[in-house]
């Protein structure tokens, strides 16, 4: 089976020996999916939305369309499948199959499907304050769903690894104390999101607007409102604290939290290595506490 993979897929893919492998085994899994849950394929989506799986549009064997996603294997979204679940539609795209050991998803297919990033921003923070409220549940116990802690201690690997490049040791080191600190002192813990952004919230016919690509772990709610601020960049670094502000306003979470996660984040978010980059050593100079 011949396919096509958008190259931000692929090149994500190729950063991992899971990556290549699940990038070779791709054809076989696709045609699997496609002869058991009697679909048409279309081509993937290619935007830099979609950037560790391979998404596309599909037609079901009645003729109802919908969205076929198969997840690239990372630690972040590995209970992608569960978390769906979990929220089974309210306020998130809704799960019509899924396969969890080929991490394969029948999405409900968004239409018109345009993105929150279309509007203005300051129209996304009241869609995506509205969202994080109804998204912040608390799980039934038993669960299986992670802890945030193991989300930061995996971010935290990197930046200590490569301690001996820290232009700014006391402004790394405090970030990475945070990240020890936080979800162990967390007022209450929800299942979270973790990656809700403007990128990831679509405009429907069932709701206004539907939450997508949830990366769950359960912790504290404040970690969930910085990737909306990372994702205005240009507001969060020309007046950080009146937006942060803001956003505690309309999820109705303190503040100060909420500061402190961000500053964690832009000085210890090993990913991105935002603590080699001197923009962001002075944007967290400015939120130190």
């Amino acid at each position: 089976m011949s396919i096509k993979v958008p190259e931000r897929v692929a090149a994500n893919c190729r950063k991992t020996p899971e990556g290549t492998a699940w990038l070779a085994q791709l054809p076989a899994s696709l045609a699997s999916i496609e002869r058991r849950w009697s679909l048409t394929l279309g081509l993937p989506f290619d935007s830099e939305e979609v950037s560790c799986a391979w998404v596309a549009p599909v037609v079901r064997a009645d003729g109802s369309p919908a969205v076929l996603k198969l997840g690239m294997p990372h630690l972040e979204g590995a209970d992608e499948i569960p978390g769906l679940r979990f929220w089974d539609g309210d306020p998130t795209i809704r799960l019509l199959d899924a396969d969890e050991t080929m991490g394969a998803m029948l999405l409900e297919r968004c239409q018109p499907g345009t993105h929150l990033r279309a509007v203005p921003e300051p129209e996304q923070d009241l869609v995506i304050a509205g969202l994080l409220r109804r998204l912040w549940r608390v799980p039934p116990t038993p669960h299986a769903f992670r802890p945030l802690s193991l989300l930061t201690k995996y971010w935290s690997v990197e930046p200590i690894r490569k301690r001996a490049q820290w232009p700014d040791e006391g402004l790394v080191r405090e970030g990475l104390r945070l990240f020890e600190e936080l979800p162990r002192t967390a007022p209450t813990e929800v299942l979270l999101a973790t990656d809700l952004h403007a990128g990831n919230v679509l405009r429907a016919a069932r709701q206004p607007w539907f939450a997508i690509d949830p990366k769950p772990f359960v912790g504290d709610p404040a970690y969930d409102v910085t990737q909306h601020l990372f994702n205005c960049e240009k507001r969060l670094r020309s007046d950080p604290r009146e937006l942060i502000a803001r956003m505690a306003d309309l999820v109705g979470i303190d503040a100060k939290r909420i500061r402190l996660w961000t500053f964690a984040r832009a000085v210890a978010g090993g990913e991105k290595e935002n603590w080699q980059d001197e923009r962001w050593l002075a944007f967290a100079r400015s939120l130190a506490p």
